[in-house]
């Protein structure tokens, strides 16, 4: 006879091992000589990474090798579900050709202090044609080590079959105008076949492109013909946060957008910004920010992907050490990476966080965020920014498809939804 303990101890092992399994999928540069990674849909600096399968869509990665020297690079896409976890189809069913080619679109940088070669990289190519809606996660690797990745980034193809509308606002079903924002959105099927909306769906929901807020849904408070409803959801309720701090260093001869100072440090430019302080207990002020995004600039550079410079940035944060947690510099500028490189470091003699950072110059959203001491978990800008029901964040709303038997989750429809007061 099976004993019962027996059985359960192997099902725990299985989960164990499952979990530790786990591909870490998160956009994220693993090679230090490399920077200023974006992934943008093409012509659109302020819509997500979300392309239309099947259109003139066409998503950009650049980024940055710092040296005199271009590497022989390549390049493969990983087809993922709405966890970001490795769906079970074959390169063969989610890609026309072969999963992998070279990068052959490169240029040197032109009249920089610090010397680099930037390369850039275009989905779908005539080399790469993904040709099936879904989570993707693009790998990049020396040409003659496949297994030496040495960055990765997120984006998504769109089959659009389906739309999506609704809103997000201070009120919420934790109260009114308060520390929230709730979405409420419904999608409209009328186009497509999903067969059970109670069980074949999986949305997920995500604040300003951090990984750190994105929540899952599956389960409508009601459906009504081709219209599926989802309101009144706990999960779908989100600190509000508070607008992103922004500053500009387009030019290096005088100071920018909340720049106190340029100086010159002997083989490249630094930039002091103004000191920053808690927002907590501040009014809300409203300013029209880039929601967490960067931008690349040289104010006399024809192309500023070439010609802008890197500079030394100089961050401080002035507030009481975070006893048990760490403070972490946060936006697209360190993609939302807990990282040690972004992590500010508390300076007793001064009282203050400090963190200095080698950035492209152009212009910057920012905000601070604080993790647990010694976990790399999810982090949290309550603290330091504070939450004000009136912030203008935008929200990701993707729609997947998985009915039962699937081995690979479709994105039929995706939008994004800006928070109103």
């Amino acid at each position: 006879m099976v004993n019962p303990r027996n059985i359960i101890t192997c099902l725990i092992l299985s989960l164990a091992a499952l979990a530790a399994s786990a591909l870490d999928t998160s956009t994220a540069i693993l090679n230090p000589d490399f920077r200023t990674l974006r992934t943008e849909l093409e012509g659109a600096f302020l819509l997500p990474p979300v392309a239309r399968l099947g259109t003139s869509d066409r998503i950009i990665i650049s980024f940055d090798e710092i040296g005199d020297d271009y590497s022989r690079l390549r390049y493969r896409l990983i087809h993922c579900n709405a966890d970001w976890q490795p769906s079970r189809l074959l390169e063969s069913e989610y890609l026309k050709g072969f999963n992998e080619a070279e990068i052959e679109d490169f240029a040197f940088s032109s009249n920089t202090y610090v010397h680099y070669v930037n390369y850039r990289i275009a989905i779908p190519s005539d080399d790469m044609q993904p040709i099936v809606s879904g989570n993707y996660l693009l790998q990049v690797f020396p040409a003659d080590d496949p297994d030496d990745i040495i960055l990765q980034t997120r984006f998504s193809l769109s089959e659009g079959a389906v739309a999506v509308g609704g809103t997000a606002s201070g009120r919420t079903d934790k109260g009114f105008n308060t520390s929230f924002q709730q979405v409420d959105f419904a999608i409209d099927a009328s186009g497509f076949n999903i067969g059970n909306p109670y069980q074949d769906l999986a949305i997920t929901v995500t604040q300003n492109n951090s990984p750190d807020t994105e929540r899952t849904v599956s389960h409508p408070i009601r459906v009504a013909g081709k219209e599926i409803v989802f309101e009144h959801n706990p999960d779908l309720v989100f600190d509000a946060s508070n607008e992103f701090r922004r500053f500009e260093t387009v030019r290096v001869d005088y100071p920018g957008m909340r720049v106190d100072s340029v100086t010159w440090g002997g083989t490249n430019w630094h930039a002091w910004l103004a000191e920053d302080f808690p927002r907590g207990d501040s009014d809300y002020v409203y300013d029209s920010t880039q929601r967490g995004r960067f931008m690349i600039d040289e104010f006399n550079a024809t192309d500023p992907d070439l010609g802008a410079d890197y500079v030394t940035v100089h961050f401080t944060l002035d507030t009481p050490e975070i006893i048990d947690g760490d403070i972490y510099l946060d936006g697209d500028l360190t993609l939302h990476s807990r990282d040690s490189r972004y992590k500010m470091q508390y300076d007793r003699s001064r009282g203050l966080y400090t963190l200095q950072l080698p950035l492209k110059q152009g212009s910057y959203n920012y905000q601070y965020v604080a993790v647990p001491k010694g976990r790399k978990g999810k982090g949290t800008s309550s603290p330091v920014e504070g939450d004000k029901f009136e912030t203008i964040n935008e929200y990701l709303v993707k729609v997947f498809h998985r009915p039962p038997g699937s081995r690979g989750d479709r994105l039929i429809g995706a939008s994004t939804i800006l928070s109103t007061p």
